[in-house]
């Protein structure tokens, strides 16, 4: 690492853990007080909220669900971090790193209902259905629209081209050491084959449009968790035994009892959270730009959805690989983290279980391109509603898979970080004024619920929102028509 590596890195490092972390939990915690613990009380409802169906398109088509919005949101949100970033929390912080992301995931998702009902209520009408999100609602409830354009140009560079480049990285990385450990020869070309294939499979994805991008995300979110996971049971339950000691060891870590890793207690909270927000995304604006192409009868429901996400994802993908390593009796080196979670999958499954995980990062790295794509493209449309500047922002795209493929990530992937964390706080800027709204749209919500209603939202039902283009009767006609006739 030259000299500037090293200082980008000590100013991320440094950023995330003395600001980005601590305003983050403060409004988490406030979110939490003021909705009364929605992301714990209202945990059957987020299931049913996921199931409900959806209505009609603007256009009249298929419009996009509260589960393909869900499936979106979770494509960007279970990316290669979820492997290597949890075993470089762990390879830090020690098993006490695991604690404090479970803590962080069960606060944060206050942060993530009140982003993405808020999403929701102010997003906007498209050719084919809604989109919105962060710089949706700066404009239309805040009368921010420079607000919103400063997120949406860092969204767009950040989630649409430089994360998109290091999925790309990590696709073209995989399948050349699966190679070198099949015994085959070192090719030079086979990055830039990668890189075509790739560029060529997102091109085909991408420039179908929204619609496109979630059945995509709808098929292959599925397939990639249930084998991850179940890989992850098995290993479990070939070691049961030593779940309690995992577990009490995690506890331990967590609280200081015993000293790990690279210092001990604070390195363990600050890996934690910052691994666990890096993960589920919750408070960092991401997510809602998912959560608004769908299309409901009341904007809590994608709120609940997208919460339930911040579970999935920490919970349960990045606990199962997190039990992978613990269980594996790791070495913990900075060096190791990224290859702690393979060392593990393979001490346990045999040398079978490393080219199956393989197939397992390049369905969680193209999903994670499909995911940023779909924020950045809202974003995107946000800035100019000028078709040719969609059609510029794919080709960037498409570009930025080929490139990331055969370079290399580095700093690229510490700046995003950075990037990254700059967007979160001007989104959390806007969600402390906002959080109001978002509560009294689930008193009404949680309203209709106990009087045994399938809850239907329609502007007229709360006074005082400035700046809402949807949600007219017209908007939820075919909810009424369904509720009326159930």
């Amino acid at each position: 690492m030259d000299a500037l590596d090293a200082e980008v890195v000590a100013l991320s490092d440094a950023f995330w853990a003395y600001l980005l972390i601590p305003v983050l939990l403060v409004l988490s915690i406030y979110f939490t007080v003021r909705s009364g613990g929605v992301q714990f009380r209202m945990l059957p409802e987020m299931f049913r909220a996921m199931r409900s169906a959806p209505g009609r398109a603007p256009d009249g088509g298929r419009p996009i669900s509260a589960l393909q919005a869900f499936a979106v949101s979770a494509a960007a949100r279970i990316g290669t971090g979820n492997i290597a970033g949890v075993a470089t929390a762990i390879a830090l912080g020690g098993p006490g790193a695991v604690f404090w992301m479970w803590a962080m995931a069960l606060v944060v998702g206050a942060a993530s209902f009140v982003e993405s009902t808020l999403a929701q209520l102010y997003k906007v009408r498209d050719t084919t259905g809604y989109r919105g999100g962060p710089a949706y609602y700066m404009q239309a409830g805040l009368n921010a629209r420079w607000m919103g354009v400063l997120f949406a140009a860092v969204i767009t560079i950040t989630f649409g081209l430089v994360f998109t480049s290091i999925q790309s990285n990590t696709i073209a990385g995989a399948l050349v050491n699966t190679a070198r450990t099949a015994g085959m020869p070192e090719a030079s070309w086979l990055p830039y084959a990668v890189g075509a294939v790739v560029a060529a499979l997102t091109g085909v994805v991408v420039f179908g449009g929204a619609r496109r991008i979630a059945r995509a995300a709808t098929l292959l979110v599925p397939v990639m968790a249930t084998v991850y996971i179940a890989m992850g049971l098995v290993i479990i339950a070939m070691n049961a035994a030593q779940v309690p000691a995992v577990v009490a060891e995690i506890i331990a870590h967590a609280f200081g009892f015993r000293e790990i890793a690279a210092g001990g207690v604070g390195t363990a909270i600050v890996q934690g959270m910052r691994r666990g927000m890096f993960s589920n995304e919750a408070g960092l604006g991401s997510a809602p730009n998912a959560g608004a192409s769908a299309t409901v009868s009341h904007p809590v429901k994608q709120g609940l959805v997208q919460t339930l996400g911040v579970y999935f994802d920490t919970l349960l993908v990045c606990s199962t690989t997190a039990f992978i390593i613990l269980l594996g009796d790791p070495t913990y080196t900075e060096e190791a983290g990224p290859t702690l979670t393979q060392n593990a999958m393979e001490a346990n499954l045999g040398p079978w279980a490393l080219h199956v995980l393989t197939v397992v990062i390049l369905l969680v790295a193209f999903t994670s391109v499909l995911g940023n794509t779909f924020y950045g493209s809202s974003n995107v449309a946000y800035i100019s509603p000028n078709p040719h500047a969609a059609t510029g922002f794919r080709i960037a795209v498409v570009a930025a898979v080929f490139l990331g493929a055969i370079g290399s990530g580095g700093l690229v992937w510490t700046l995003g970080d950075l990037t990254m964390g700059v967007m979160a706080l001007v989104n959390l800027a806007a969600l402390a004024p906002l959080a109001g709204t978002a509560c009294r749209l689930l008193a009404d919500y949680v309203q209709q619920r106990r009087e045994g209603r399938d809850p239907v939202f329609t502007k007229d039902r709360m006074a005082g929102l400035a700046g809402v283009e949807c949600w007219e009767e017209s908007d939820v006609a075919a909810f009424r028509d369904r509720a009326h006739a159930g």
